[in-house]
């Protein structure tokens, strides 16, 4: 490349090449010139500007200003102002600071709504196997939509549950476990299943089902009692947490059915 400097060993670039280096586009660069911006200051034989070293320095300050989010008016007042080289490079390090401070906060803002918008998302199949454990079955789910799919309880527990997230099925979790230790607790406190405390606890037992699922009144209840004791895989999860529970469960979602009776 001929230019008219003589100082051969300094940089100077045409139009296209400033454009490809720095990511603008010529036009814009032709904008910069045509405002006093950015102004070629050498040129070839052929009269066409070229950029040197200083206008390069100069024009990357202007990508990072414009970057940061400044005018053009704001970034021509920032390189034109008085101040010696290192003060201008204190201030655009400040400007950049500022910036990163402000991208900061706009991701702690992004990941704040974006965490309360999962938490809305329906719970997935995965997030009830971690939960639940041996106790979720994508095939006894099956077994029992083939065997009660076409009752209204079924219905009603699929609307409600088919929109509970993973904050609500921890707190379902959170309910059965409960009401299934007031059980063992009155079991192994001595306490019949005709006691006032069975009865409560089998009463919570029955109100966590209506509260989650479906409505679940006490002939209802008195029908899965009976299932607890009649179906092995029913007995057994009772079972595993105390022997002799699945029956005193049984007695005691009687008992509190017929406290509830009309007299």
């Amino acid at each position: 490349m001929t230019a008219t400097s003589q100082h051969t060993a300094r940089v100077e670039l045409t139009v296209g090449q400033v454009a490809e280096t720095f990511g603008v586009t010529v036009r814009t660069l032709h904008h910069y010139d045509a405002v006093g911006l950015v102004v070629p200051s050498a040129r070839t034989h052929a009269g066409y500007r070229l950029y040197a070293d200083a206008d390069l320095t100069r024009l990357a300050s202007v990508v990072t200003y414009r970057r940061l989010g400044l005018s053009l008016d704001e970034v021509q007042s920032l390189l034109d102002g008085d101040g010696t080289a290192e003060e201008h490079l204190r201030r655009q390090r400040d400007a950049v600071v500022s910036r990163l401070d402000e991208l900061a906060e706009l991701v702690t803002a992004i990941d704040r709504a974006l965490e309360r918008e999962m938490e809305q998302q329906p719970a997935t199949t995965e997030d009830l196997k971690e939960l639940f454990g041996d106790g979720f079955s994508e095939e006894y789910q099956a077994e029992a939509q083939e065997r009660w799919g076409d009752t209204d309880a079924w219905t009603q527990s699929a609307s409600r549950t088919k929109r509970y997230t993973k904050a609500d099925w921890e707190q379902v979790k959170a309910d059965q476990e409960a009401s299934g230790r007031r059980l063992v607790e009155a079991m192994q406190a001595g306490h019949p299943p005709t006691s006032t405390e069975a009865m409560d606890a089998a009463e919570a037992a029955r109100l966590v089902i209506h509260r989650w699922f479906y409505d679940c009144d006490h002939t209802f209840h008195r029908g899965l009692a009976d299932m607890y004791v009649a179906d092995p895989r029913f007995t057994k999860t009772y079972e595993d947490q105390a022997p002799g529970l699945a029956q005193y469960v049984h007695d005691a979602i009687h008992a509190n059915a017929d406290r509830h009776q009309p007299a």
